[in-house]
């Protein structure tokens, strides 16, 4: 059994963070395990508060799974504080043979509730970026990262090299926030540059998608694909829960984790 460990927040609502990350894990074949870095008030509508844990409780969680228990991918979320970003490098800088390690860069909920402390951005590229095998910005976050705007896929590919070169091996550039045709995302592997354009679905029921999609990234990384590969099926996966995202509460809903083996049962699907 492939195994992959997400280090990020706990989502209360059950549609991003850790619950999305194991859902993740789980529906594309891969046992999920998980060290959780704080616990959100939230649900469809809003973060309304984050407690975060203490960063040796962080640091053991990380280094008591790796004593004992093989793991063949990493993602990281949500890690909101300096201490917090120290104590996951301190505890992965200590594993001999690290595997794949997929960083999305969480940085604001779509409410508008900063997940990472204005004097974290810094320590995040020093600690992390360099332990990453892949990271994920969206616009927003590519944008906050490099400190300019980026208006079209000449931009992205520019952005993309940029954040290769803060220390990250591989990079994607989430194009959604675009609004320009297609939904198209910029791969980048440090040498080549590939487009993966999808079409866009007309739905508010998107939350947790950069979670998602960054395990799902994760996990087929687990299962011994490819960056190129490994992006392009964990697209294919999110626009299928998106496609049949989940109308539940009175904010954004979230996507369908399960959409796949609901309709091989012969269940309802969204």
């Amino acid at each position: 059994m492939r195994v992959a460990l997400t280090i990020a927040g706990s989502d209360s609502s059950g549609g991003a963070g850790i619950q999305a990350d194991l859902k993740t894990f789980q529906a594309l074949g891969v046992f999920g395990m998980s060290a959780v870095t704080a616990v959100t008030v939230q649900n469809t509508r809003k973060v309304y508060d984050i407690q975060e844990m203490r960063p040796r409780i962080i640091h053991d969680q990380i280094t008591c799974l790796f004593d004992d228990i093989p793991i063949h991918a990493v993602k990281i979320g949500m890690v909101a504080s300096i201490p917090l970003i120290e104590a996951i490098a301190g505890a992965l800088g200590t594993i001999d043979r690290l595997p794949p390690v997929i960083l999305d860069p969480v940085m604001v909920s779509k409410s508008g509730y900063a997940l990472l402390q204005p004097d974290a951005q810094a320590a995040l590229v020093r600690h992390l970026f360099p332990l990453a095998r892949v990271v994920t910005p969206n616009l927003p976050e590519a944008e906050t990262l490099l400190g300019r705007k980026i208006a079209d896929l000449e931009d992205m590919k520019a952005a993309a090299r940029e954040i290769s070169a803060l220390g990250a091996k591989m990079v994607v550039v989430k194009g959604g926030h675009l609004k320009q045709g297609s939904a198209t995302d910029v791969l980048f592997d440090g040498e080549v540059f590939r487009m993966l354009e999808s079409r866009r679905i007309d739905t508010e029921n998107t939350h947790g998608t950069g979670c998602t999609f960054s395990s799902a990234i994760a996990a087929h990384m687990a299962r011994g694909e490819t960056f190129f590969d490994a992006v392009g099926h964990a697209k294919d996966y999110i626009t299928g829960a998106i496609e049949n995202a989940l109308s539940l509460g009175r904010g954004c809903g979230p996507t369908h984790h399960f959409f796949d083996l609901y309709r091989r049962a012969g269940m309802g699907v969204g």
